[in-house]
């Protein structure tokens, strides 16, 4: 390796610890990396260039979409619809309120693609509510901000859209069909830890409710969950791409919260099209970034290095795999999800095709993977906004993370040596050979 792209790594690290915003980060490790590699000019000509190419993709038209369509549903009523229709179904269960959190966030944050806006949205109502029928607020806290990260695979899902890019080309509509199963593995996973709580701790059931009443809550959040089927089944049958499907689920979502619901006023739309706009700007400046970056590991050869030395450690390929997913758990603590992807799909993307993965595969597996970091610290946005919604700390909510933590492990390892889990209903749909 060079020493630009000692340079390159070293500068990185170096801002990431000095709390530098991630996207200056990348852009000024890579600037001062190519500077040790040509002249100041053909640098500055060079990492514009690939900037703007990183966002030269018709596909990323998606994201502020999706964007957009999230805000408006997070403010349209939908997160309490869910959280009572999910109430009336299982409420009554062994750590039935539990139950509910899992459910509502991994539904939430499957129709609004944030984990962020399912802790906050979800978290807000269902923390305190836990804690008023006795559970401890940290284990509430814990198993909000795990559960929302389910919404980072079932999609609508941004970052599988830029996974794509990243890629190569690997099909946007295949990926968001292929992370159901993983996704739902993942809820199912976390929900067994909460029943498993509530037998030890003999947590409260809420009553069993007449039929009639289930039924009403059902039919209130139907509409809401209709924006899943609308999306994927109109990629699914060829009526619009996964870019024209985020068009699609803006003006449902429009309707749904402005003219059915009634919880956003007109006057409202255009802050919300602000919201949405700062929000993708900052994901936009992220790929562009890390797009130059990636560009600039690939001209140092890092990527070959990298793969050179993993494949040196071991010919097995579950120890491969097992060393991708540790470097991938300790980067998601540190670094969010959309450079993470960007930056290490170019890595070990090859590695994983190299040992017989496929790339829709070995996706899923990174994005299972990365999530972990959203709820784990130093780094964990959602473990912030947990902890911000439930008035508590960190520390205080690490114990009760362990066996969520666990669990989360566990399916992503399942993800990772069972290949039938991400890629049967891309098969069974015609979409992966």
């Amino acid at each position: 390796m060079e020493i630009s792209g000692l340079i390159l790594l070293l500068m990185f690290f170096l801002l990431l610890i000095l709390n530098v915003p991630i996207s200056f980060c990348i852009g000024m490790s890579t600037l001062v990396a190519m500077l040790f590699s040509i002249d100041l000019l053909p640098a500055a000509t060079t990492i514009s260039q690939r900037m703007v190419g990183g966002l030269d993709s018709f596909a990323l038209l998606a994201i502020p979409l999706f964007v957009l369509s999230g805000l408006l549903m997070g403010r349209g009523g939908v997160a309490t619809r869910l959280i009572e229709c999910a109430m009336a179904l299982i409420g009554m269960l062994p750590g039935g309120l539990a139950l509910v959190n899992v459910i509502s966030c991994t539904l939430f944050g499957g129709i609004s693609g944030s984990a962020v806006a399912a802790t906050s949205a979800i978290g807000s109502f269902m923390i305190p509510e836990m804690e008023k029928k006795g559970y401890d607020r940290n284990f509430a806290t814990a198993v909000t901000a795990a559960s929302a990260t389910t919404g980072m695979i079932i999609p609508p899902s941004n970052i599988l859209i830029i996974y794509a890019i990243a890629s190569g080309g690997v099909s946007i509509s295949a990926l968001f069909i292929a992370g159901y199963l993983p996704g739902l593995l993942l809820a199912a996973s976390l929900g067994l830890v909460c029943f498993l709580y509530a037998i030890k701790n003999g947590s409260a059931r809420e009553p069993v409710l007449p039929i009639s009443i289930v039924a009403k809550k059902v039919i209130a959040a139907l509409p809401s969950l209709l924006l899943i089927f609308i999306v994927i089944g109109g990629i699914i049958g060829g009526v619009f791409t996964a870019t024209e499907a985020g068009a699609v689920a803006v003006l449902y979502s429009f309707i749904l919260a402005v003219v059915v619901y009634k919880q956003v006023k007109r006057s409202e739309v255009m802050e919300i099209c602000l919201k949405a706009g700062e929000i993708s700007a900052i994901v936009l400046l992220l790929i562009a970034a890390s797009s130059a970056m990636s560009w600039m590991l690939s001209y140092e050869n890092i990527p070959e290095i990298i793969s050179s030395t993993l494949l040196h450690i071991s010919e097995n390929p579950i120890i491969i795999l097992l060393i991708i997913n540790l470097i991938l758990i300790i980067v998601g603590a540190f670094m969010d999800m959309t450079p993470a992807v960007l930056i290490f799909t170019p890595i070990f993307l090859p590695i994983a095709e190299s040992l017989g993965m496929s790339p829709i595969h070995f996706g899923i597996m990174m994005v299972l993977n990365l999530s972990i970091g959203l709820c784990s610290p130093p780094v964990g946005a959602v473990l912030f906004v947990g902890c911000s919604v439930a008035n508590t700390s960190i520390e205080k909510i690490i114990k009760p993370m362990l066996p969520l933590y666990t669990a989360m492990f566990v399916a992503l390892m399942l993800v990772t040596f069972v290949p039938a889990i991400s890629e049967y209903l891309p098969r069974l749909f015609g979409l992966m050979n």
